[in-house]
């Protein structure tokens, strides 16, 4: 097939099966003139050898040799063409390709833009070269797209022949040469319709790769989002911490300062008392040693009247009253208890913060309440459930209920309906008028079918109270737990990253016990068991009290 474009309307150089200007001209015997090529193909897809212009058929194919006349003719009439195209592109205002652009294949000289490229002839044309297109009635019917570049592409490799067609057998481009040998009995289609299904095909492939981007953007901003939440957290422990711990340690230090302020009080005190005692015994000492100089004076004189006047105003049988020192003293220091009071009084300080920081400590994980009910699916048989699922009481009597695998057939519990594994979580039991109970949470995959065996290994993070009176944690090992008065309602907080399980004493703003380090595979449920009733005993129901933040 040709691959050029000319000036003329010299529609004897035109092949009427390409409509293209002739390659390799041949002559058949009824005087029609085809491409070798176009006429060659034509007969192999064709049942008959007959001409395509006139049907005169042929009993045998003829003989096929190139017209020499023919040839001669159309290489002037190229060669002309040529020649018009390029004295008329050199005179045209129209813009030079640039980079990046399409260039006009048949301008010869300064190469110019391409407005559009043509399947069949496999050639991009300028606005001038492009004019026999838009003009010539054999070329209108060829098919124009917006200029590309390498148009042999769209050429079949093994034909030769435009890909104007799918196959959507094979999911590929194909020649028409293509469907009657290669792609016979396939499902073929022209290529707008394979176009158009591919492009609908795309539309949701690509509505679905922006729905994945959308929900890992979201997916982003929720990561983000946490990340931000628990720097504000973070923040926030931070903050409270230090004021809890600057108080400490300005009480710390004001005790301290006390504690020291009061042994010198003290110390001077003592130091002024003395210094006071040894200036009056000072005084004394100047006074006798004045009276001891008049008496030895007076001792050594030997005028009888001297002496006795002297004596007389001495006053020596009378000697002026003195302290009596022998009942005065300074005693050692004594700062026993002092350093105990001290402590003490920081004991006391340090209960005060400590008693804010649980506090704030139970405000804190009491955000984090969710809504707890009892899945009668799961509870033991002697269980009484209410009917709105927040309370569970020992019946003491074994109902005839139905068995599932969810049910604990050896243990009177019961889980809540509610599952966890993410996040954070709380929840409230009231305890109130119990001698005997325990819960916590436990994970999906505990064994119901068997006696209970409550720890950490088995699936268990729970506390119980036992023989009315004692608290344990339910560790391996278990774990005394020294109360300083009995929780009427007992919190239970689970931070499932953390792998942190927390009960708190609600009345009391007190840390009863954490499990750390725990290692929670898949689902986590509240669990709960009211112990055994006996009699009127231990009658009083578990309660899953609503979260009010204290």
């Amino acid at each position: 097939m040709a691959a050029a474009s000319y000036l003329t309307s010299e529609d004897q150089f035109l092949c009427s099966i390409c409509l293209d200007v002739f390659t390799d001209p041949v002559t058949i015997p009824c005087g029609h003139n085809f491409c070798k090529d176009c006429i060659t193909e034509h007969w192999d897809r064709s049942d008959r050898c007959q001409c395509p212009m006139c049907k005169e058929a042929f009993n045998t194919r003829p003989d096929l040799r190139v017209n020499t006349f023919i040839s001669e003719m159309v290489a002037q009439f190229r060669q002309s063409a040529q020649q018009k195209a390029s004295s008329s592109s050199s005179s045209s205002e129209q813009q030079v390709f640039k980079p990046a652009e399409v260039p006009c294949d048949v301008c010869t000289e300064t190469k110019l833009k391409a407005l559009k490229s043509c399947l069949v002839c496999l050639t991009s044309y300028c606005e001038t070269h492009l004019e026999p297109h838009l003009t010539k009635s054999g070329l209108k019917r060829h098919q124009l797209i917006d200029p590309v570049e390498n148009l042999e592409d769209r050429m079949c490799p093994k034909h030769d022949k435009p890909l104007e067609l799918f196959c959507k057998t094979d999911q590929t481009c194909v020649c028409m040469l293509c469907t009657v040998l290669d792609h016979k009995m396939h499902d073929v289609v022209p290529l707008k319709e394979g176009y158009e299904g591919k492009k609908a095909a795309l539309g949701k492939k690509e509505a679905r790769i922006q729905e994945m981007i959308q929900k890992r953007q979201l997916k982003i901003e929720e990561i983000q989002h946490s990340v931000d939440l628990s720097k504000e957290e973070a923040d926030r422990e931070i903050a409270e911490g230090v004021q809890v711990f600057t108080a400490l340690k300005e009480s710390v230090e004001r005790n301290l300062n006390e504690f020291i302020q009061t042994i010198e009080e003290k110390q001077n005190m003592r130091m002024k008392r003395a210094e006071d005692f040894i200036k009056e015994l000072e005084q004394e000492i100047s006074q006798l040693k004045k009276r001891s100089a008049k008496v030895e004076q007076l001792s050594r004189s030997e005028d009888h009247l001297h002496v006795l006047q002297g004596v007389q105003s001495l006053n020596i049988q009378h000697p002026s009253p003195t302290k009596d020192w022998t009942k005065v003293s300074i005693p050692p220091s004594s700062y026993e208890g002092t350093v105990v009071r001290a402590v003490v009084q920081l004991e006391e300080t340090l209960s005060k913060e400590m008693k804010k920081l649980l506090e704030a400590d139970v405000r804190r994980v009491q955000r984090y309440a969710v809504d707890v009910t009892l899945d009668p699916d799961t509870a033991y048989p002697t269980l009484i459930l209410s009917d709105d699922g927040k309370q569970v009481s020992d019946g003491g009597v074994e109902k005839n209920l139905p068995e599932n695998p969810e049910r604990f057939s050896e243990a009177n519990s019961v889980l809540g309906k509610q599952s966890f594994s993410s996040g954070k979580f709380y929840f409230e039991v009231q305890v109130k008028g119990k001698t005997e109970w325990d819960f916590g949470v436990a994970r999906e995959s505990i064994n119901r079918k068997r006696e209970v065996t409550l720890n950490p290994e088995e699936g268990y993070w729970a506390i119980w109270l036992t023989k009315g009176f004692e608290y344990e944690a339910l560790d391996a090992p278990l774990v005394l737990l020294s109360l300083k008065s009995r929780p009427k309602k007992v919190g239970v907080f689970v931070d499932y990253e953390e792998g942190l399980v927390s009960f708190y004493d609600v009345d009391a703003a007190a840390l009863i016990y954490s499990f750390t380090g725990c290692s929670f595979n898949g689902k986590l449920f509240p669990y709960f068991s009211p112990g055994l009733k006996y009699g009127r005993k231990n009658s009083a129901p578990l309660i899953i009290s609503p979260v009010r933040v204290t």
